[in-house]
């Protein structure tokens, strides 16, 4: 086996690569961008990032990729992907057939919290949830260091299941992607946040501007930014009541708001089925480079 691991994080807008060595020291770093809604270009980008960065390694290197979605262990095809364009397609097989070897595949936030658990805010953990919070919700975890899968390959999907503890003012809830209404994603999500805020005020504005708002002293983002906690603390305790995890890292863009290691754990107390909580929540330690990092270490 390769001394060297490539780990790609196949996204929406940019598909990034990473070189491992290891002792986990980075090699090389390249990202571009996603040919969206583009799947043949997009297996050709993937094959070149693979093939320039082995000629300027001057190795071959074994391949894992992150992905949204995951591969139906019905039918061998991507499902529930938010870049759509890869759904119901072998993108393992068409990544291997182009590459003429076996690579490694699985979902980014399996990917996320595998890099984390290696060497970051789970490290030494005996089980570790990771939560993706950006332009969807994701979720995976790992288990005495591994990646638990499911029979189904949805391990971790905790953000298509209903908001739990709904308030009146949540019901119905909003419509999502996956066909279903008040997912933990419509709420939690990027534009989920933002969404939640053009409803209290009549103005859109992304989540950049509701914290700088916050930040300044505007009531009506800081009650949204509460909400957003409050929302939050209720959808971890479901998932603390279920697989009782040491640790709990949140990456996405979403996890850069510090409030959340301080204000969820004091929500979250009512509805956790415990006499204490030890769950400890934390940020990430290699921040949005955990995917792709992850991916590398599938090979591990």
């Amino acid at each position: 086996m390769s001394e060297i691991r490539l780990g790609i994080d196949l996204g929406g807008t940019k598909i990034e690569i990473v070189a491992l060595a290891r002792n986990k020291q980075t090699l090389l770093r390249h990202r571009i961008d996603s040919p969206k809604n583009d799947y043949t270009n997009t297996i050709e980008a993937i094959a070149q990032l693979v093939e320039q960065a082995e000629s300027d390694l001057n190795a071959q290197c074994s391949v894992g990729i992150a992905t949204p979605g995951a591969i139906s262990p019905a039918t061998g095809l991507i499902k529930n992907s938010n870049s759509v364009w890869l759904n119901n397609r072998r993108l393992k097989q068409d990544v291997e057939n182009r590459l003429s070897r076996p690579i490694r595949l699985s979902n980014d936030a399996n990917c996320f919290i595998l890099s984390e658990w290696v060497d970051g805010a789970a490290q030494g953990a005996d089980s570790a949830f990771g939560v993706i919070v950006g332009t969807g919700t994701g979720g995976g975890f790992v288990i005495n260091g591994q990646l638990i899968s499911g029979s189904n390959a949805i391990a971790g999907e905790w953000g298509h299941n209903p908001l739990p503890w709904p308030q009146s003012d949540e019901l119905p809830g909003p419509e999502c992607y996956c066909g279903n209404r008040g997912c933990i994603e419509t709420f939690l999500s990027g534009p989920g946040l933002s969404a939640y805020y053009e409803i209290l005020s009549g103005e859109a504005v992304d989540v950049e501007e509701i914290v700088r708002r916050s930040a300044a002293g505007e009531p009506l983002a800081e009650s949204c930014l509460n909400k957003y906690d409050d929302r939050m603390a209720r959808a971890l305790a479901s998932v603390i009541n279920i697989i009782d995890p040491d640790v709990i890292v949140l990456g996405g863009g979403l996890s850069q708001l510090k409030r959340l290691y301080t204000n969820v754990p004091q929500l979250w107390l009512p509805y956790i089925f415990s006499d204490q909580v030890t769950t400890r929540l934390v940020p990430p330690k290699h921040g949005d480079s955990s995917g792709v990092r992850g991916a590398a270490w599938l090979w591990d």
